[in-house]
């Protein structure tokens, strides 16, 4: 069983089918069910975020798993297979891992280094567990690049990535509306890009803040630290009306700001700055007189070169020493059984001629019985240890599975017993979690 990786996300796909493919949280759980239904598919974890859907999951062939996987999406989101094939990516074994662990250090983010993928992934690893469909291969790998998006955060400054962002955001505000001092602007949603945009907007001198989200204590919240108001989501047409700056960015699926809200100002200017993805704001209200809209696709080439330098430098390096421990261990894990059946094979080899042994001397008083098993054991103990120690070794390395193979033939050792130590292996794994 190897690990698959398909999806699609901004680098992929262009914004009009991302917004096309949202799945909520129920439409997730009928996915997850469907998937792990599959013949080539045993485990499944979706990443649903607002400019991304990927399936990581455990196949047992890699072309049927594809297959398997792509109609699943196509049936679920209702995008025609061949479009939705035209945008997909897909990710193997090592190059699946690789790609889940830069997912989760903000690598392959819009905003590169946010850190809302960290709880995004955290969610979709639970909801997995609800539905059980999800084991051994995706729970260790998806805990695994948990712990590199946080060292991500820990260890650098990848995260000022998404202050740049929305400096550069405020900045074409300023220099469409004029000097932000005395001006009004609106604030829809609370989350952290909302926060930072409120924030930055309080540093450039704005008069007067309104923060509007669907749920009001987080408005509350947000609005205090800044010194602003909050208004509930229906009093939204209000704001808008006297709004000089909009910035928009909450994770709803469809239109958050229609047209009509913004073409009822009599022609006054605003400037609008949509963070969101899907998009928050009607993009045809771009026609309207007076109004200004920068979205996250204008913003491309701030999205580039936000977060280069040195915090992306130490989080690819985090990222690269992160994958290859990991498929170290795991090379490891899978020869470990092997090494068990080879000693235990050898315990049987031991006590077998021990008994043939002492049969043969029915006098042997206890102590020299008990010298001779410590002997014989020593000496197989002795013969065993420089191999499979060894052997741990080298299954670290590329390929090092074939060493494995390598024992099991010339041991001629029983599959049925490499498999039972490494099934006993998971179950006493899951006893212990």
């Amino acid at each position: 069983m190897s690990l698959l990786s398909i999806g699609l996300s901004h680098r992929s796909a262009p914004v009009e089918l991302l917004e096309k493919v949202v799945v909520d949280d129920d439409a997730t759980a009928k996915l997850l069910t469907d998937l792990v239904s599959a013949e080539h598919v045993s485990e499944a974890l979706i990443l649903s975020t607002c400019n991304r859907l990927e399936v990581h999951a455990e196949v047992s062939k890699f072309h049927g798993g594809v297959q398997e996987v792509s109609e699943k999406l196509a049936a679920h989101t209702g995008v025609d297979l061949d479009t939705l094939t035209e945008h997909l990516y897909v990710h193997y074994e090592d190059r699946a891992v690789q790609h889940l662990f830069a997912v989760a250090a903000g690598l392959d983010s819009m905003v590169v280094g946010e850190q809302q993928i960290l709880g995004q992934l955290r969610g979709a690893l639970n909801q997995a567990r609800s539905e059980q469909t999800v084991g051994r291969l995706l729970g260790t790998v998806a805990d695994a690049a948990l712990r590199v998006g946080k060292r991500a955060h820990s260890e650098t400054g990848i995260d000022r990535a998404g202050r740049s962002l929305v400096s550069v955001g405020v900045g074409l505000a300023q220099s469409a509306v004029g000097d932000l001092s005395g001006k009004s602007a609106v604030v829809v949603g609370a989350g952290s890009m909302s926060s930072l945009a409120a924030t930055e907007l309080r540093t450039r001198g704005v008069g007067a803040i309104t923060i509007v989200n669907r749920t009001r204590p987080h408005a509350d919240r947000l609005a205090a630290q800044v010194g602003g108001v909050a208004l509930a989501m229906a009093e939204l047409p209000d704001a808008i009306s006297a709004a000089d700056v909009l910035v928009s960015c909450t994770g709803a699926v469809g239109t958050v700001v229609p047209g009509d809200l913004l073409a009822n100002r009599a022609g006054r200017p605003i400037f609008v700055l949509d963070l969101a993805l899907p998009r928050d704001v009607d993009p045809a209200a771009a026609d309207l007189p007076g109004v200004t809209i920068a979205d996250l696709n204008s913003l491309g080439t701030v999205l580039e070169g936000a977060a280069v330098g040195a915090d992306v430098d130490a989080v690819r390096r985090i990222v690269t020493d992160e994958v290859v421990a990991y498929l170290a261990k795991q090379r490891a894990d899978r020869v470990a059984p092997t090494v068990v059946a080879l000693r235990e094979r050898a315990q049987q080899v031991v006590d077998a001629e021990l008994a043939r042994l002492l049969g043969r001397l029915p006098g042997a008083d206890e102590t020299v019985t008990r010298e001779i098993r410590t002997t014989v054991e020593r000496v197989v103990d002795k013969l065993l240890h420089a191999p499979t120690v060894r052997v741990k070794e080298l299954a670290e390395e590329p390929g090092g599975d074939s060493y494995a193979d390598a024992l099991r033939e010339l041991f001629a050792l029983d599959p049925a017993a490499t498999e039972a130590v490494a099934r006993a292996a998971v179950v006493v794994e899951d006893h212990d979690s």
